[in-house]
């Protein structure tokens, strides 16, 4: 096989998707158009590369995340920050102990809120932590086996 036709097949190979030893590429599928010279509308275009892709959980996670004050309220908003949601799991930052403490017991409430808003979050679950406090252990002024602050901030 000379160089020329080398470089025939790898044009062919990358302009059809098909190679004649190997098949590198599967062969791309396009959808059929009524009217190959009519435009398509662009939310036609973003629905079938959203189904195509599979971001439908990513966008509404998204969508979560920013219609949060509008789904739990502005009193709760305005202490509670959702963070991420893996596996089902929605977890939430809040501004105090006090609140997540207060969010905890309301869980259910607030978690069959979240699973009937309209953002289609895939929620199956809660987990609230408080703000992080800083860490005495390090630094000039410690003492081995103390104690420490405990709850003075939150």
């Amino acid at each position: 096989m000379s160089k020329r036709d080398l470089a025939i097949d790898l044009f062919k190979s990358f302009k059809t998707g098909y190679s004649k030893k190997f098949r590198t590429v599967s062969p791309v599928v396009e959808k059929e158009r009524k009217n190959n010279g009519d435009p398509e509308l662009l939310s036609e275009l973003v629905i079938n590369l959203i189904q195509e892709r599979d971001w439908k959980s990513g966008i509404a996670e998204g969508t979560l995340f920013t219609t949060w004050s509008e789904i739990v309220g502005k009193e709760i908003a305005a202490h509670a920050t959702p963070i991420s949601i893996l596996d089902g799991v929605l977890t939430v930052q809040t501004s105090s102990t006090a609140w997540s403490t207060q969010l905890s017991l309301v869980a259910n409430d607030l978690l069959a809120t979240i699973q009937k808003s309209p953002s289609g979050a895939l929620v199956d679950s809660l987990v609230f932590f408080g703000p992080q406090a800083p860490n005495w252990k390090k630094g000039i002024r410690t003492i081995r086996g103390a104690r420490g602050a405990r709850d003075t901030y939150g």
